[in-house]
């Protein structure tokens, strides 16, 4: 038989036979006078294990495991690491499917998803809840709201299960008491007036007050005062760490409105 055929009566591509010559998969024939390969039923056999194995979901290395000397591995180990590694992909997929559920059932709830999402259910009702706050206001929602939330999801990407389920109570305890979202507005508000002023603008220290305020003392305590001094000590602005990222985010006024209001918090954390 020509390639061509012995290709054809397996299935497969020519492409994939010549692939598996260059692997050592399969022997490669002696050709004939006239340069052509010459199959036999052998190598139509062996041709057709292949494939059976690799159907079976074996990379061509496990491919070649099986079909090697005493060397390589049995037939049966390799289908035991196979079946192993299905279970832990058929794993995968149930929490990816589950996590999918989740962000479908958001935008469900939410009427839509949030720009910053996806992210937690909790996370989600917090910013739903922020949309409606902001509907409730005049005019269009301040920048730095969406600035907030940008820096909320990402916080929750980086963290942990339980970082990230502690850090969404402290959040819901901070905006369940009544009032809490309007002021936050409010400072939202103060830091986007900001965003063309100078660093000596007397209005940065009214906003880092404003924004100091907005923090309950259980948040404060949580985090602790050496932290709250340390994202405002020297240097927290011109490193390149996460820090200095974090207040390259914000115009000038507002980077130094940001800083100040956590200056106030490790004061307060004393």
């Amino acid at each position: 038989m020509r390639i061509g055929e012995l290709a054809g009566l397996i299935g497969i591509s020519t492409r994939a036979v010549r692939h598996y010559h260059h692997l050592g998969l399969l022997p490669e024939p002696e050709r004939r006078a006239n340069g052509y390969r010459d199959y036999g039923l052998r190598d139509a056999v062996a041709l057709a294990r292949v494939r059976r194995l690799t159907e079976l979901g074996l990379g061509l290395d496990e491919v070649r495991d099986v079909l090697a000397d005493d060397a390589g591995r049995a037939l049966h180990e390799v289908l035991d690491e196979l079946d192993a590694d299905l279970a832990r992909q058929e794993e995968q997929l149930r929490v990816r499917r589950a996590r999918l559920a989740a962000v479908r059932r958001q935008a469900e709830e939410h009427g839509g998803l949030p720009a910053e999402g996806p992210v937690s259910d909790e996370l989600a009702a917090l910013f739903a809840e922020m949309a409606r706050t902001s509907a409730t206001r005049p005019g269009p929602e301040p920048a730095m709201a969406s600035k907030e939330r940008e820096v909320l999801a990402l916080l929750e990407s980086m963290g942990g299960e339980e970082g990230n389920r502690r850090m969404v109570e402290l959040l819901g305890e901070a905006t369940a008491a009544p009032g809490a979202l309007e002021r936050a507005y409010e400072v939202y508000g103060l830091l986007d007036a900001l965003v063309d002023a100078g660093t000596d603008d007397p209005r940065v220290a009214e906003a880092a007050q404003a924004l100091a305020d907005c923090i309950p003392d259980s948040l404060i305590a949580e985090v602790g005062g050496e932290d709250w001094a340390r994202a405002a000590g020297p240097g927290a602005e011109t490193g390149d760490g996460f820090l200095a990222a974090y207040y390259a985010h914000f115009a000038p006024a507002q980077a130094r409105a940001v800083r100040r209001a956590i200056q106030l918090l490790a004061e307060r954390a004393r």
